[in-house]
Formats: structure tokens, C-alpha cells, sequence
């Protein structure tokens, strides 16, 4: 049987995906496609490569994604995506979709046709840097001389390119949404993560129908897009729902 996994984009609430991906090892549930967007597309295609939940967590530990250290210079951008490069290099055999293990399809925005596109062969990790630059933030991607960002600005829930290949799909969506104080938006960051919070739902709740379940952790709307200091709880928030989903559904959920 076929399984496939949709990761949607959100920020540092992706990191809620890794805690799915826990449980479903726990449960030996095997993936054998990822459509991922932005943090979606980074979990993914780690997972993909063949880490395990543990390794995808060192990462973004590890990692400091917000440093100044790599700051854009002149470039669309507070961050130079590019930089990230040599940090994603050592987790991948080769940098190209045919080195990993499960069928992957990445999703990011062209910048100058205005289109969503998805990509599943060639050069990997610009893939999967273009579809994580977040704009105004991360600078844009260059593939094939066109400026690509953030896959979740058109797409934030890509079950599309899985939909005829899997005998299952399992979506996970990280951006709950609730209703808020004014006063809760006095700074531009929180004007911009609520603004991303209310496109992101628009677009992807109508898609939930496509997969047979969903896990949609509303405990992670006391968190922000960029706020990486509560990564643990986060994780942990992912993979309580996870296991609540599949427990409720297990003589489906795990049907050969």
C-alpha cells in the first residue's frame, strides 16, 4: 500500500511536523510519498534521504536560521537563503531528487510568472531552499534563471502532485488560527504572521477532503512563524496529535 504525506508550510510551527513523523515510526506506518511546502519541504526531504525523526530534530537545533552572520547583501532580503546550502549539503548523498529514498515533490513560487510550481526531479537543495524563503525575509532562489520564495504564498497544502499515486494521504497542517485582541497586533511582526496565519487557512482547509485523515494540532496557535525558542513543546505538540489520530482510526489507519 501506498502512503502518502502532505506537510504544509508555517514556519517554526513545522517543527510539529517532525513529531508526526515520530509517531507514525512508532506505529511502523511507512511513507512512500512526501508533497511538502516551505518547512514542509525541508522535514520532507530530510525524511525523504532517509533520517530519522531524531536527525531531522538535531537540525533544526542546530542550525541557526535567523543568524545575522548571514545576512543578504544586496539582495531582496534580511537573510541570504543561499547560505543555508553548505548546512543541508551533508544530509543529502547527492544533491538531486533521484539520491533519495521516498518520492518527493517540493513546491515554490515563481516570482516572475506568478505561478506555483512543483518540482520532483534535478537539483535538489535549491528546491528546497526556494520553497522555505519566506519574502521580505529570506532572499529569493534562482533556478533556471528565475527568482523563486515561499511555496506556501500559493500553495501552503500541496496534496496535488500525490493525489493519483498513494492509496492513502495523511495531511498535516500547522497553522491554526483563532480569533484575536486587537491589541494583540501592535508590531509589524505580528501584523505579518497574522496576515500569513489568514491566507495560509483560506487556501487549504477546502483540501483537507482530499486526504483520508488529517492532523491539524490547533494547540500550536500560541506560537508564531519565527519564534524557535519553544521547539520541544512544539515537537511534542505534533506528535500527541499524531497519536491521537491514529489511535482513533487505527483499524483504518493501519489497514494493510
Amino acid at each position: 500500500m501506498s502512503i502518502g504525506l502532505v506537510l504544509s508550510g508555517g514556519g517554526s510551527r513545522g517543527i510539529a511536523h517532525i513529531g508526526v513523523l515520530r509517531a507514525l515510526e512508532e506505529y511502523n506506518i511507512k511513507i512512500s510519498h512526501i508533497s511538502g511546502t516551505s518547512c514542509g519541504a525541508i522535514v520532507g526531504s530530510l525524511y525523504a534521504a532517509g533520517h530519522s525523526w531524531e536527525d531531522i530534530f538535531h537540525f533544526f537545533k542546530s542550525v541557526p536560521l535567523f543568524s545575522y552572520k548571514k545576512y543578504a547583501i544586496n539582495k531582496p532580503g534580511f537573510i541570504d537563503t543561499s547560505k543555508f546550502y553548505k548546512e543541508l549539503l551533508p544530509y543529502f548523498s547527492h544533491d538531486n531528487f533521484n539520491a533519495l529514498q521516498l518520492k518527493l515533490f517540493i513546491t515554490a513560487t515563481n516570482l516572475v510568472t506568478a505561478k506555483a510550481e512543483t518540482f520532483s526531479s534535478g537539483a535538489l537543495i535549491n528546491t528546497i531552499l526556494a520553497s522555505s524563503a519566506v519574502p521580505g525575509i529570506f532572499s529569493p532562489v534562482i533556478i533556471d534563471n528565475n527568482p523563486y520564495t515561499d511555496g506556501g504564498i500559493l500553495n501552503n497544502f500541496p496534496v496535488e502532485p500525490i493525489l493519483n499515486s498513494c492509496s492513502k494521504i495523511i495531511g498535516v497542517y500547522v497553522n491554526p488560527i483563532e480569533d484575536i485582541d486587537a491589541k494583540q497586533l501592535k508590531h509589524s511582526y505580528q501584523v505579518l504572521n497574522r496576515a500569513y496565519q489568514i491566507g495560509f487557512l483560506n487556501q487549504s482547509v477546502s483540501k483537507f477532503d482530499a486526504c483520508d485523515f488529517v492532523i491539524y494540532p490547533k494547540k500550536l496557535n500560541k506560537y508564531g512563524l519565527f519564534n524557535l525558542k519553544n521547539m520541544e513543546t512544539i515537537l511534542k505538540i505534533g506528535y500527541e496529535e499524531a497519536i491521537k489520530i491514529i489511535e482513533e482510526n487505527k483499524s483504518t489507519f493501519l489497514a494493510k
